[in-house]
């Protein structure tokens, strides 16, 4: 399976610089690097022996954040959805992806984005309206600190479509520590932890 993916994702012209049998390996891996010779991206699996995925995304989301983590396993299962995405993972695929969704989820995740497909959006999705239907929550840009700017609603707009934020710098005309200012407050404001919950949130609102 790795060979396979490896050779899938040199003819999309990524460079594959290593490979590891499970979590512990990989973190050897990375170690032995250095910090100029790191990956961009990762793809984990979220069963693997001696150190499974979720645990493996946590340890390089703290020791490695420079690192981006996609899953892609067989296991279509919210357990491993969510508990993935809580790690860190900026996407969740399904080994049986089609090569193009892969690529595309390799390319976003390398400069900043996150981007799920298929079930794993939907559950996404249903997941986020579920809380938002929940007693004292108000859909839409109300937000527990405030409700969003109608810049900041065109930033978040933007990063629920993927777009890193020199992307969305382009896009509006800003610089990027203008962008990277106002992703801070729409995270305040929204009360969500980090950039991958908050474009599931702005995705679910596009839908």
């Amino acid at each position: 399976m790795r060979r396979g993916l490896a050779r899938l994702l040199e003819t999309e012209g990524f460079t594959v610089v290593g490979e590891a049998a499970d979590g512990v390996h990989a973190l050897d891996f990375l170690a032995a690097c250095g910090s100029d010779g790191l990956p961009d991206v990762v793809l984990v699996d979220v069963r693997m022996p001696r150190m499974d995925g979720v645990a493996l995304i946590g340890r390089m989301s703290a020791d490695f954040p420079s690192v981006s983590a996609i899953v892609l396993t067989t296991f279509d299962e919210d357990e491993y959805l969510f508990a993935g995405l809580r790690a860190g993972a900026r996407s969740y695929l399904l080994k049986d992806a089609e090569p193009e969704e892969v690529a595309l989820a390799v390319r976003r995740v390398a400069v900043g984005g996150s981007v799920l497909f298929g079930s794993a959006a939907d559950r996404m999705i249903a997941a986020l309206r579920d809380r938002d239907a929940a007693p004292d929550r108000h859909p839409g840009t109300e937000a527990s600190g405030g409700v969003l700017s109608g810049r900041e609603g065109e930033v978040a707009s933007l990063i629920g479509l993927g777009a890193s934020n020199r992307e969305i710098a382009r896009e509006l005309g800003l610089s990027e520590g203008t962008v990277r200012n106002h992703v801070t407050n729409i995270l305040h404001k929204l009360g969500l932890r980090d950039r991958t919950r908050l474009a599931l949130w702005a995705s679910a609102r596009q839908v």
